[in-house]
């Protein structure tokens, strides 16, 4: 496990969710995501909700996906707050705040959000509930769910920022990631409708534009640590099911991974 007591205040910390991301999809093409698998696998995990706004909520409370494994010893949290007088791991970070992007605020960070599905689009009250937690957060219909190239867009504009932020400062950018939410049957010519293939698609777009922020990433002063994982996944049919916000194993079981850009 990460020493996160070492990892707060040293490293920048990018935290991305692949939004919808099925766990069985990102294994069918991890030998075909050089930039997010390079150099590791996915880890099987559950997610603490069944869609985005319900897991992101546990996200920024420090809840993030849970290895997917009845051995309780390996179910050790990166972050925790404190005082609540339950046991902590010592590599575990606390933190004495509601959540986690205020406490790693207190820490010197800044925060920023860039947006991707429409919780976090700020178009309505609820939609403002999640962007709100950073300093910054950004939002643009071509970061959206109906635009091809939105990740493409997404990164561009992580990139300026990224120029615009000093060397010196300690940053928390965190990306939710729409491309492989639906829909997604635009990334395979000629497809009616999301499916397994569909998402796989999506996925490789994906990885392809996520290595430019890693690279623009590792060129900062100091390492970053990467966390990487979806909020849920989706059905295309098991079991007569369709969508998410349902408890089906396809929904409820995520890929995750965590490592060190340097």
């Amino acid at each position: 496990m990460l020493d996160m007591n070492e990892i707060v205040g040293s490293h920048d910390i990018l935290m991305i969710t692949l939004d919808t991301l099925r766990y069985d999809v990102a294994m069918l093409e991890r030998n075909n995501c050089p930039n997010l698998c390079g150099d590791g696998a996915w880890e099987k995990r559950h997610s603490p909700g069944s869609f985005t706004y319900a897991a992101h909520h546990a996200f920024f409370g420090g809840f993030l996906p849970t290895p997917a494994t009845t051995n309780k010893k390996e179910h050790v949290r990166l972050f925790h707050s404190q005082n609540t007088g339950l046991r902590t791991h010592p590599g575990t970070w606390l933190f004495d705040t509601p959540d986690i992007v205020s406490g790693l605020a207190e820490e010197g960070y800044r925060t920023v959000c860039i947006g991707g599905v429409i919780f976090f689009s700020k178009k309505v009250p609820l939609a403002r509930v999640l962007p709100d937690y950073f300093q910054k957060s950004y939002w643009r219909m071509n970061f959206g769910v109906t635009n091809p190239r939105s990740t493409e867009h997404q990164v561009n504009h992580a990139l300026k920022l990224l120029e615009a932020t000093p060397q010196q400062e300690r940053l928390f950018l965190f990306m939710n990631v729409s491309a492989i939410h639906g829909p997604n049957h635009y990334f395979v010519p000629g497809a009616k409708e999301d499916s397994v293939e569909t998402q796989r698609a999506a996925l490789r777009y994906v990885d392809g534009e996520l290595g430019r922020l890693f690279a623009a990433m590792r060129a900062r002063q100091r390492p970053a640590l990467c966390l990487v994982f979806s909020d849920h996944g989706t059905a295309y049919g098991e079991d007569g099911y369709y969508g998410h916000r349902l408890a089906h194993e396809v929904v409820w079981t995520v890929p995750y991974r965590e490592f060190i850009l340097k």
